[in-house]
């Protein structure tokens, strides 16, 4: 009877020792006296202990803090770049058997294809077109761990450290350009206006109603504005009759002073 009750006990051990139980992003990878026998999970599932071993593996999104680092543009100037990368598991046992510590491969592979890609672009490329930055690190470093069985899901600078002085220079070249865009619009705007009065003055002239409603207008204008002003108002058709007469005056002859005269007179005795 005693020997019965141990017997139970054991096999009842060997049984409970054998039970593992993986959860819905787990999976377990079976070791059997060494060698790779089958991938488990999730659930319930028995394995035979002392002859096979598990090793449980995560399928879940991870992420690596890429921590900022020193590095040369194309230019030559030196910035500090840190980033954020996210990779998951897809084939866990090559991920296992390929490499030591998947998780410090992927991390150094990232930092090093980092640095390479940003020495390759010039500061204005880092700055603006982040994006194909981050596109050129994720497609390197996907074919770099693909044959571990990972695959990179996204690639993201965090911030981007310049220099001082560089601060400074690109200040100063974004105040110019922005000087430039507006005097080039003052430029457009005054050629515009310009336009505007030129049309507006071949109108005004072909009708002389039109100028007289300026005019009125205009008083209008200084009478709300300077209360203190006196204004002298003129017709609007004296210039016009002043014009006509200096046309007049120039159509007509021309005649001799009386000196003139006399000194014809005395040629003409001689």
């Amino acid at each position: 009877m005693g020997y019965s009750l141990v017997l139970v006990v054991l096999v009842l051990y060997f049984l409970l020792a054998g039970l593992k139980i993986d959860r819905e992003y787990q999976r377990g990878i079976i070791y059997r006296l060494g060698r790779v026998r089958r991938l488990r999970g999730p659930g319930l599932y028995w394995i035979f202990p002392g002859i096979e071993q598990k090793v449980q593996v995560d399928l879940r999104l991870r992420t690596v803090n890429i921590e900022p680092q020193e590095t040369v543009t194309a230019d030559s100037v030196t910035i500090r770049v840190n980033a954020v990368l996210y990779y998951r598991m897809i084939d866990p046992v090559k991920a296992i058997n390929s490499v030591e510590s998947y998780r410090d491969a992927v991390y150094q592979i990232a930092l090093t294809t980092l640095r390479n890609v940003i020495g390759q672009n010039l500061l204005d490329d880092v700055l603006q077109n982040r994006d194909r930055i981050n596109f050129n690190v994720q497609q390197i470093v996907d074919e770099v761990t693909e044959p571990w069985g990972i695959v990179i899901e996204r690639v993201e600078m965090k911030d981007v450290e310049i220099p001082l002085s560089m601060q400074r220079a690109m200040a100063k070249e974004a105040e110019a350009v922005r000087e430039k865009r507006a005097r080039r619009i003052k430029a457009e705007a005054e050629l515009e206006a310009s336009e505007k009065l030129t049309a507006a003055s071949r109108m005004i002239s072909s009708s002389p109603a039109a100028l007289e409603l300026r005019r009125l207008q205009m008083l209008a204008e200084i009478g709300t504005e300077n209360n203190t002003t006196t204004v002298l108002m003129l017709p609007s058709d004296f210039p016009v009759l002043v014009n006509r007469l200096a046309d007049y005056l120039g159509q007509l002859p021309v005649t001799s002073s009386p000196v003139e005269r006399s000194n014809a007179g005395v040629s003409d005795q001689e």
